[in-house]
């Protein structure tokens, strides 16, 4: 009777341990930031999760930002799915038109406080389609210049802030500083952003300054590039590189965070960076142009795969990661769609590295910016501009015959 008894009790623990890891559950998310401030705020919002499902767990895989659409498309088509992830904007329509991303609206419609009435209609415009919702973004953030203050006094000249404040600063502007602080720190004034300008970040190099001629690039269905604005943009930018010698050059390293760019233009999750650096900072708006000022804004949202096995899950904590709390928490890095957040005293003050009056700069630039250009064929656009960029950053190359032949290459992409 006692071996009975026993063996009754084993197997009750046997089923219990069975029901525990059943109920037991790890979500895949891919991110492309491997920043230990970013993965420390992003697992603290994993570990808030536990309030309310205490058998998840969530681990994040870093994905290296310039091969992060590739490899994560790689392993969509490898059975390799994960759970969510992030997502960049250009990315978006060739994701939902392929039918990878799921539609978690019900879920996070649903969500206790969610509130999704408080996103921004302007920040959904790419991931919403009626009723139907494939991502939250989780960063609207406007790209800003960050310039070295050392080198800006080394050189006798106002910052960008200043400039700015005054109703200077500008594309022309932008040039002549440029080529002094180079001229007078004996090393480059600008650098591309992540220094990827020539390569996987050349729309972040043209569009701040093609919007800020009043151009633009594929509106309409119609090829930008061989228009005058965007031609009279990326003239200036080819002098400033091969004639100037104030932008640093393809092959050449010009890392702003070290100190050897005296400008670079990034988003406002670079800033937690800083502090690395050891040299006095700040940030200001993009140069205007003859087109007004024209923020540009970069946008990734937090999505939930079709594939994955956990779909409603995986939708219940990007409910839980996007709502009024924790995107609050996210704003010291990420910019929010959130109107409510963006338009309190608590994102003004979120970032502690950033004063409050450029943070305000920042919100402006939210409310008043454009968001990079996306095409359901991006990724095929971006494969048939490339060797035509890659033309037009040498020296002796015509920049009208340039910009001609990428029209050439993607209009009937378009």
């Amino acid at each position: 009777m006692k071996a009975v008894s026993k063996g009754l009790a084993v197997s009750a623990l046997a089923l219990c341990l069975m029901s525990t890891s059943a109920l037991a559950a790890e979500l895949r998310f891919t991110i492309w930031s491997g920043n230990e401030a970013h993965l420390k705020m992003l697992n603290g919002i994993a570990d808030s999760f536990k309030a309310t499902h205490p058998d998840v767990t969530v681990k994040f895989e870093t994905i290296p930002p310039a091969d992060y659409t590739q490899k994560l498309t790689f392993q969509l088509a490898g059975g390799n799915t994960p759970d969510l992830g992030w997502m960049m904007e250009d990315a978006a329509p060739t994701f939902v038109n392929a039918g990878v991303l799921a539609d978690i609206g019900a879920t996070v419609k649903a969500a206790e406080g969610f509130d999704f009435a408080d996103l921004s209609p302007t920040a959904m415009g790419l991931w919403q389609d009626g009723d139907k919702v494939y991502g939250i973004p989780f960063s609207t953030s406007p790209f800003m210049i960050y310039y070295n203050k050392a080198m800006f006094e080394k050189a006798g000249l106002e910052d960008p802030l200043a400039l700015a404040a005054k109703g200077e600063w500008n594309m022309d502007k932008f040039q002549e500083v440029a080529k002094k602080l180079t001229e007078a720190n004996g090393t480059w004034g600008f650098e591309f952003k992540d220094g990827e300008g020539y390569a996987s970040r050349a729309m972040h190099a043209l569009m701040p300054p093609i919007r800020a001629y009043g151009g633009d690039v594929w509106a309409n269905k119609e090829c930008g590039f061989d228009k005058p604005e965007a031609l009279a943009a990326v003239k200036q930018l080819h002098d400033m590189v091969f004639k100037d010698k104030s932008i640093v050059p393809p092959g050449e390293s010009g890392d702003y965070y070290s100190g050897k760019s005296a400008m670079t233009i990034n988003q406002i999750s670079r800033a937690s960076k800083m502090p690395e650096a050891g040299f006095p900072w700040g940030i200001a708006p993009l140069p205007t142009g003859p087109g007004g000022e024209s923020p540009v804004i970069g946008q990734a949202a937090i999505v939930v795969f079709e594939q994955g096995k956990q779909k409603e899950l995986a939708a219940e904590f990007v409910a839980h990661m996007t709502n009024k709390e924790n995107t609050a928490i996210m704003a010291q890095f990420f910019p929010p769609a959130r109107k409510s957040v963006l338009e309190s005293d608590a994102f003004i003050n979120s970032n502690k590295l950033v004063p409050a009056d450029q943070m305000k700069n920042l919100a402006a630039a939210i409310i008043n910016g454009k968001v990079l250009p996306s095409h359901e064929k991006s990724p095929q656009l971006l494969a048939a501009m490339a060797p035509r960029l890659d033309g037009l950053w040498k020296a002796d190359a015509n920049v009208e015959d340039s910009m001609k032949a990428v029209c050439a290459a993607i209009q009937p992409l378009l």
